[in-house]
């Protein structure tokens, strides 16, 4: 009998024969190329204690990123607070400084003060000033030749009220009222008089009174005449008066 004889397998249990199984290669190779075949025994309890483990670290990671942006925070808000705070200092030194300074010129600015005051006291006061003595001989000088001028009458404003203006159409505004009486040794020329005073400055209007004659011939005559504001002396000019 030869060596090389066929068996034939044997019949299972249930009749049929057993054939030989074929192992893959991924069953060799532990499921993966190359690798080696590992299996946990260790009971999923400890997995999720592992699981915990890491899941704590990673928040005990974020909390000191956290604490370490609000020592920043903290640090960076703290640097500014002390800038500011010098910054503060600083200038209440510099301000102390300049008032120190400006104690020892006091006495200078309360001069200057007290040269604003009067000013602006002269300034109020002479704000309706005429030169009346000057006015008076500029309207002599109108009058026509021997006329003399007898008695004089002023009703001038005040620097604190306004002036009385007339309620009669026509006749302008004024800030003052001459009453003059003159004395004419010849019958009066009114409108040659009127004409005269028409060249005086700040001159209004004028109306004539009465004209009475006097026992050794000559003639007397009233004359009332309206100023206006052009008349103003202004020895102390103020804004808008240069």
């Amino acid at each position: 009998m030869s060596s090389h004889a066929l068996v034939a397998p044997r019949p299972s249990e249930d009749g049929q024969s057993r054939r030989p199984q074929r192992t893959t290669s991924s069953a060799k190779s532990g499921g993966a190329l190359g690798g080696e075949p590992r299996v946990s025994l260790l009971p999923t309890e400890v997995n999720d204690v592992a699981k915990a483990r890491e899941t704590r670290r990673r928040l005990g990671l974020g909390v000191v990123f956290v604490l370490l942006l609000v020592l920043v925070g903290v640090g960076g808000a703290y640097y500014l607070s002390m800038n500011a705070v010098n910054e503060l200092a600083s200038a209440r030194s510099e301000q102390t400084t300049l008032l120190a300074q400006e104690a020892q010129f006091a006495d200078l600015k309360t001069a200057k003060t007290g040269i604003a005051v009067i000013e602006a006291g002269q300034y109020v006061g002479a704000s309706t000033e005429i030169a009346w003595k000057p006015y008076l001989e500029s309207l002599q000088a109108t009058l026509p030749a021997g006329v003399q001028i007898n008695s004089v009458s002023i009703d001038s404003a005040s620097p604190f009220e306004d002036y009385t203006q007339s309620s009669v159409p026509l006749e302008g505004s004024r800030v003052a009222t001459l009453m003059f009486t003159a004395v004419s040794p010849g019958l009066p020329s009114i409108p040659s008089w009127l004409d005269g005073l028409g060249t005086l400055k700040g001159f209004a209007d004028a109306v004539p009174g009465s004209v009475n004659v006097q026992l050794d011939g000559s003639y007397v005559v009233n004359i009332t005449m309206h100023i206006n504001s052009d008349a103003f002396a202004l020895r102390f000019p103020g804004e808008g008066q240069e």
